[in-house]
């Protein structure tokens, strides 16, 4: 029994190492050079931002169109501890995914008595109050013109992209594994139970609003977190970056990976963020591909390419000695005489 715990834990532990020191090596060998590597961090926080949302639209089952307000507040946040009170940077990213997540449970106490439409709604007006906001303190945002932030994670030529994307992508892969995590835990399960069917989860002494609060305040601080790493990374930050169409691409992540799925969130965070620079020579045109990846999907695979299915190394890994004994029959089948092809039949 331990030995199949160990098993379970190290398979996926190597597998994000080398997701994490691989291409840090490759940016810094110049294999994968700067602005691809840009590109991929930039996917790393759209993946957290996409975490996020299905946290809270995917786990917790509550749709939320207001996510970007939290990234903008962490965002701005990380900005002022570190510039205005000298704190430093790795304090203050933690410190402003923490007002972040204030602010997700202040916004969440009187709104997650709703439910559906009201409650996508009024997350929505959350939103655009933010943006408003921000644009109406210039003594502290800059007003709409935005605030410079010195990018902390890219100035250093000689390490820049390759601290930004072990930065990032690492803090990706942490959030990944404490949210698998927490989904097995008694809280996770029981935020899941909410989501399936509310009145039984009542009926068994689950506490409903309890456990949306908790799902609300989680996402939440994801979405600071997301915020304070996007600030030192761009460098430039504006109010735009809490506008309504930034939560509907996060919701779009969701959507494409599958209302619940982790993995699948991740995926297509990184594909979709490729993909806006890969068709970039289309100009405002490359926007027009969101809207007929999504109604492909909603035809073909309205559960999202995943559903809410997560890819499991182990079970890939428990799976090659039987790849590798088919690959093998097949070879003999075909290389041998007559009755080694049928020995290899039976």
């Amino acid at each position: 029994m331990k030995n199949k715990i160990y098993r379970n834990m190290a398979i996926p532990g190597v597998v994000a190492l080398l997701a994490v020191i691989v291409p840090a090596a490759l940016i810094k060998a110049n294999v994968i050079n700067a602005y691809t590597a840009q590109i991929i961090t930039l996917g790393g926080i759209n993946a957290i931002m996409a975490l996020s949302v299905n946290i809270i639209c995917g786990i917790t089952g509550q749709l939320s169109l207001g996510q970007a307000g939290f990234e903008a507040i962490g965002a701005y946040a990380v900005i002022l501890f570190t510039q205005n009170c000298g704190i430093p940077l790795p304090v203050s990213i933690i410190l402003a995914a923490l007002v972040a997540a204030f602010f997700g449970f202040v916004i969440g106490f009187p709104t997650l008595k709703l439910e559906g439409d009201y409650l996508a709604i009024v997350t929505l007006a959350f939103g655009e109050i933010i943006r408003v906001v921000l644009v109406n303190l210039k003594a502290i945002t800059g007003g709409p013109n935005g605030k410079q932030f010195p990018t902390m994670l890219s100035t250093d030529f000689v390490w820049g992209s390759t601290c930004s994307y072990l930065t990032i992508v690492g803090a990706l892969v942490v959030i990944i594994i404490l949210l698998q995590n927490f989904v097995r835990s008694t809280y996770g399960r029981a935020i899941l139970a909410v989501r399936e069917d509310e009145i039984a989860a009542n009926a068994n002494g689950i506490g409903v609003f309890r456990y949306k609060m908790t799902g609300f305040v989680i996402a939440s601080f994801v979405a600071g977190i997301a915020g304070a790493l996007y600030a030192p990374f761009i460098g430039f930050i504006k109010p735009d970056l809490a506008s309504f169409n930034n939560s509907i691409n996060d919701l779009i992540f969701v959507v494409l990976g599958g209302m619940g799925s982790v993995t699948g969130s991740v995926l297509a965070a990184f594909v979709l963020t490729y993909l806006q620079e890969f068709l970039r020579f289309l100009q405002h045109y490359r926007l027009l591909f969101y809207p007929v990846i999504l109604i492909l999907v909603m035809l073909f695979r309205p559960q999202g390419l995943l559903g809410m299915k997560e890819l499991s190394f182990v079970k890939a890994w428990d799976g090659i000695p039987g790849l590798v004994r088919r690959i093998a029959a097949a070879v003999r089948k075909r290389g041998g005489t007559a009755a080694e092809r049928r020995q290899a039949d039976e």
